[in-house]
């Protein structure tokens, strides 16, 4: 039953997607980052800085457009717990990311495709202790913590109880890609992480497990960045 009803209409649905896809690219990610990269000259500090304003604006968004007004709580966004012996899949699947975005990157590197990008390589070239930590903290505790809520938590909640399993894991997968944008070169790494991360909430109605997985495999992608 959880995933076949929703205490929420198309108002919630159109109002975060209007959110996700055009106030936060335009506001955010475009006007206010071109000032902060003016403000800072590293994509590192400036980029570190609007994720954390973007991962507060998603979750007041959640707050405000998608629980209060209905008196929800956060378990209807699947902050949930689940069951311990799902700690064994929760590796595997952490396993099963690694080993498919390796061979995803050796085969983006034959044809020709590069995988690094602005931030990756202000790390690798400005690498201190402290830079470390703010990327470090950013990619393993900040972004897994609100995307996994937004994109799984509600919106492939919702996709679901609307179209079904396949129509939700796709829908919310591809606009879980299409939200990276302009980072291409791991578009195809986040649409498979996207399916992930949906299945392992379909599977125990909570996001921690995709929080866990998604944390983890940022936290080893940062710390082989910084050995690169």
């Amino acid at each position: 039953m959880y995933f076949k009803t929703i205490p929420w209409s198309w108002r919630e649905l159109v109002s975060m997607l209007v959110l996700v896809l055009v106030l936060v690219p335009f506001f955010i990610e475009f006007l206010l980052a071109n000032f902060l990269l003016d403000l800072f000259q590293n994509d590192l500090y400036s980029g570190t800085l609007i994720g954390f304003i973007m991962s507060i604006t998603f979750m007041l968004a959640i707050y405000f457009i998608v629980l209060r007004p209905e008196h929800l709580k956060w378990n209807e966004v699947g902050f949930n717990r689940f069951q311990g012996s799902y700690w064994k899949n929760i590796i595997g699947w952490t396993i099963l990311l690694i080993v498919i975005s390796i061979l995803m990157i050796i085969v983006m590197d034959i044809v020709g495709v590069g995988t690094e990008n602005s931030k990756t390589e202000s790390v690798q070239s400005q690498l201190t202790p402290i830079n470390f930590m703010i990327g470090f903290i950013s990619a393993a505790m900040i972004s897994p913590i609100y995307e996994e809520i937004l994109y799984r938590g509600f919106l492939y909640r919702w996709l679901r109880s609307k179209w079904g399993l396949k129509p939700g894991l796709f829908l919310s997968s591809f606009i879980f890609m299409i939200v990276h944008i302009p980072t291409y070169n791991v578009l195809p790494v986040t649409f498979v992480s996207g399916l992930l991360f949906a299945w392992t909430y379909e599977k125990t109605k909570s996001v921690l497990p995709g929080m866990i997985i998604h944390g983890t495999f940022n936290a080893i992608a940062m710390i082989l960045t910084s050995l690169g």
